[in-house]
């Protein structure tokens, strides 16, 4: 008399995995709860917010369009020139920081760990931080929103950068030690040329990133177009507050359009 045959059926997830999969589908539905929970949601002001954002745009349109070359072009003029130059500070900044932090360039892991803190230090604290530091330093201002746009890109721009040193091909590296070139030399000609697509890419996908930052930076007072917007909101001209955001939004659509396009041509 043979034995039956053992069924055997197949699981996707291991006893262990399924345990483990429950354990965070329960710690994120008591996060949630708890969340919600400490919050303090009110009933009354969640029913009520429909209607309250209906009204508020209605009072935003139409749109002050008188107000634009009065209180907004010059603004908006200074958002562009916050950005750019604070791209271009955090360039100057980012690439020796990425410099030290490649470990194909940089062989010392003291070195590697300190740039890294470098850049994850710059990252870890947001624009509007870096805005209120530079305000309370240097006053309101412009001057206060290049910085923190600056000290805010080194972590992003150094990051990418190094990532992209590190992925280069080895030889043409090695064919340029061998002759004993220099290490200038060797960057000029055995780096650049490889992470040059890159470092433009980069640079030009910040510089956009650095439009919408700034927009913002104003509310703060480190300049910009967010000035404008905070007086705005402060005195309660909602039409004016609509043209502004709407100015905002067709900046930010453009430039998106004009780096993507870009982008696309240097990779």
């Amino acid at each position: 008399m043979t034995a039956p045959a053992i069924r055997r059926e197949w699981h996707r997830f291991t006893p262990a995995e399924r345990l483990a999969r429950f354990a965070v589908y329960l710690f994120t539905v008591a996060a949630v709860v708890w969340a919600a929970r400490y919050v303090e949601i009110i009933p009354e002001f969640l029913a009520d917010a429909p209607a309250q954002t209906v009204d508020l745009f209605t009072r935003m349109w139409p749109f002050d369009w008188a107000h634009y070359w009065t209180g907004v072009h010059g603004a908006l003029i200074e958002t562009f020139h916050i950005a750019t130059l604070g791209t271009l500070l955090a360039i100057a900044l980012a690439v020796p920081v990425a410099l030290m932090a490649a470990r194909n360039i940089t062989r010392s892991k003291v070195l590697n760990l300190f740039a890294t803190f470098l850049l994850v230090a710059s990252r870890s604290v947001n624009s509007l931080i870096w805005a209120l530091l530079f305000v309370a330093i240097f006053g309101p201002g412009a001057l206060a929103g290049v910085m923190a746009i600056g000290f805010r890109s080194i972590g992003f721009v150094g990051k990418l950068l190094a990532e992209a040193i590190e992925e280069a091909q080895p030889g043409p590296i090695e064919a340029l030690t061998a002759t004993g070139a220099p290490f200038g030399s060797v960057l000029n000609k055995g780096y650049w040329p490889q992470v040059e697509p890159s470092f433009w890419s980069i640079v030009l996908f910040r510089w956009d990133i650095n439009i919408r930052e700034s927009a913002v930076l104003g509310l703060v007072g480190a300049g910009g177009i967010g000035v404008a917007l905070d007086a705005a909101l402060a005195n309660l001209y909602w039409d004016q507050v609509g043209l502004i955001l709407a100015v905002i939004f067709a900046v930010v659509v453009v430039t998106e359009i004009v780096t993507s396009g870009i982008r696309s041509r240097i990779i």
